[in-house]
């Protein structure tokens, strides 16, 4: 939602309130994002779209994400759920993470590859060299290299520009998905399996979304953005309609997301990394 306009709820629809009036069921609904702080809405909605695991999202007056609406639970065996994480041992957690990591470089190489960038032979390199929890940081080192391939030599994601307000603006969309599927399994997004800082409070998500960034990268390099405002955002968007394969079948993201997050938990619980479940740009 972007423009000034009244939200409530009425029998199962969310009710759009503007110069005319818009009824969608919330059956059809997994995000919700109010790009504009005019808009007013009921908590009886917002009760209702936390039932429904819809995640809402909300933006600032310079419409960038700043917050969003988490349920306290997710799932009915909550309590058990949070035990387990809470038990969850260093090394799967650091096994675990060593797979996700090493799928973050892969997926790095093959975007490089694929826009036929000569340096994913040293992306290569770094896949071979990943260490156990990678202690010798292939991944920072990895992201050196892979940004200044994708935009530049003299690319850093600490510059005020289109790119990085682009690239910021899908991975908030991202972690947003990635929140909502750790509430919903149960889980809280506090305790993570690498990232642990105590000011950040979705150190799980941050975790889990790691190799699906490259799609936000790959979706930013072709818009090819020299600014960075509402139609742009709007662009960025339709990445949620964008298809991977996964477990054998082409899904959309938030579906993708939602498999991928599953076999992670399994992994975890079962300490099994080997059940994790990645997606793939082709079948």
């Amino acid at each position: 939602m972007s423009k000034n306009a009244k939200l409530d709820y009425q029998l199962g629809y969310l009710v759009i309130r503007m110069d005319t009036t818009i009824k969608i069921h919330l059956s059809e609904l997994s995000i919700l994002i109010l790009e504009s702080t005019a808009i007013s809405l009921t908590a009886y909605l917002l009760s209702e779209l936390n039932k429904k695991k819809v995640k809402v999202i909300f933006c600032d007056e310079k419409r960038n994400p700043t917050s969003e609406l988490i349920p306290y639970h997710g799932s009915h065996d909550t309590s058990a759920k949070i035990r387990n994480q809470i038990g969850w041992s260093k090394l799967i957690k650091d096994e675990v993470w060593t797979e996700i990591v090493t799928e973050k470089i892969r997926k790095q190489r093959s975007l490089l590859a694929k826009l036929k960038k000569h340096e994913y032979n040293i992306l290569d390199q770094y896949v071979a060299e990943i260490e156990y929890r990678d202690k010798s940081n292939r991944e920072g080192h990895a992201a050196k290299v892979y940004f200044n391939a994708l935009f530049g030599i003299d690319f850093t994601r600490t510059a005020d520009n289109s790119i990085n307000a682009g690239l910021n603006y899908g991975y908030g969309i991202l972690l947003s998905i990635f929140n909502r599927e750790v509430a919903a399994n149960g889980y809280i997004t506090q305790l993570g399996l690498f990232h642990d800082n105590i000011f950040n409070p979705f150190n799980l998500a941050s975790d889990l979304m790691e190799p699906f960034r490259i799609i936000v990268d790959d979706w930013i390099y072709n818009l090819n953005l020299k600014e960075f405002e509402h139609d742009e955002k709007m662009a960025v968007l339709k990445i949620l309609e964008r298809e991977v394969g996964i477990e054998g079948r082409r899904e959309y993201l938030p579906n993708a997301i939602r498999i991928y997050c599953k076999s992670v938990f399994d992994a975890l619980n079962e300490k099994n990394p080997s059940m994790i479940r990645f997606y793939r740009n082709e079948l």
